[in-house]
């Protein structure tokens, strides 16, 4: 039997349901941000940031793609943006007069114009945000004014990707183009980028990160304009039809994405210590949407649990089994895709809890109806009839 729901009994619902999110997104922040320091090694702590600073990545992707359909194979172009921002800002951090060491090896004795600004860190910082989402947003126009969906907007991003990728590969004398920018031995805020001091520094700024980019998400998917996204994933004519332009809504939300995916990159940046052309390369910007996939479209906080997952799944492989483990990578991305096709945090929604509760021998909840079962009058009538007996 349905069940019927009262408005004020929906409203409870959402809010006990918001109250334990936040519980849970809490809990799990003072776990990463205050336990995993302490108990991990240096090098698995750098790790472990790594991988979130790429769920950040994967919480751009599922906006775009599980809320709004829009596929994007070219993400590795705003990833890139803002790691080359923030590693030209610590290359910078040098006595005034110097220029970068790698200049000298070409020739070039006079800083370049575009690379003085980076020198601020206020101007860098919003640079990070900024750049990729003024890229995101001219692409996203110049694709979405022309109504271009589809399987021909996943190949428009992939070629401006490999536009991308040879430009910054063959700007030597600019940005060192294949060999890309090291950061780990140049200094920041007077610490070493590379020091265990700064790295735990890293970590920490990316957990917030992933909590904010989280929490920014989690705000456009709800109430009218996450109705809207999804609206435009689903029928995107028919909003047209109710009068609705979705062109700027697109531009707006591609932007955003690119802007969460310059974050990534920069926080990913400072703790690998090398930001190159590489990722700007077509398999990093399919392995993003992979991540979400595995995790769960349209779901968040699968976006992360899919990129931890994926990430550390083949850090794990790739040292036990150098030799085979992308096998065991691509056996994962098969299953899911046959197996689990709405992602891992999918699956325990649709039909996870359900198993578990059936193996533990759990019994579902009796379905009625709210109004009757708290009736004052059927209650007392009830009480009355089992006194009777």
């Amino acid at each position: 039997m349905e069940t019927i729901i009262n408005p004020q009994k929906n409203k409870q619902k959402n809010k006990r349901k918001l109250i334990i999110e936040g519980s849970i997104i809490l809990g799990l922040t003072l776990i990463l941000a205050l336990v995993m320091p302490l108990i991990l090694e240096p090098f698995r702590l750098k790790l472990l940031g790594r991988f979130l600073a790429l769920g950040i990545t994967a919480l751009g992707i599922d906006l775009i793609w599980g809320y709004t359909g829009l596929l994007s194979l070219g993400h590795g172009i705003f990833f890139a943006l803002g790691g080359y921002a923030i590693a030209m800002h610590i290359k910078l951090q040098i006595p005034d007069g110097q220029i970068p060491e790698f200049f000298t090896l070409y020739g070039v004795t006079k800083l370049p114009f575009f690379w003085q600004p980076f020198a601020s860190f206020p101007f860098t910082f919003l640079a990070i945000f900024i750049i990729p989402a003024i890229t995101a947003g001219i692409l996203g126009y110049l694709v979405f004014r022309n109504r271009i969906k589809g399987v021909y907007f996943s190949i428009l991003t992939q070629a401006a990707l490999l536009v991308f990728f040879n430009f910054f590969n063959g700007q030597q004398k600019l940005i060192n183009g294949t060999n890309g920018l090291k950061t780990d031995t140049d200094t920041i805020f007077n610490l070493v980028a590379g020091s265990n001091q700064a790295q735990i520094i890293f970590y920490e700024l990316t957990i917030l990160g992933i909590i904010v980019s989280y929490l920014l998400c989690r705000w456009l998917t709800s109430g009218r304009f996450g109705r809207l996204l999804i609206a435009i994933r689903d029928d995107e004519m028919r909003l047209r039809f109710s009068g609705y332009d979705p062109t700027p809504f697109k531009v707006l939300v591609f932007a955003i994405s690119g802007a969460i995916a310059g974050l990534a990159g920069s926080l990913y940046t400072v703790q690998s210590g090398l930001i190159t052309p590489e990722t700007m390369k077509v398999a990093f910007s399919i392995e993003m949407v992979i991540w979400v996939a595995v995790g769960g479209r349209a779901t968040l906080i699968g976006a992360i649990i899919g990129a931890l997952a994926v990430n550390f799944g083949s850090s794990l492989f790739s040292e036990k089994f150098p030799e085979i483990w992308l096998f065991f990578q691509g056996a994962l991305f098969l299953i899911v895709v046959t197996v689990l096709p709405d992602g891992l945090v999918g699956w325990v929604k649709n039909s996870g809890l359900n198993l578990i509760k059936n193996l533990l021998g759990i019994k579902p909840p009796v379905v009625t109806f709210p109004e009757l079962v708290e009736n004052p009058e059927i209650l007392q009538e009830k009480e009355e009839l089992i006194n009777d007996k």
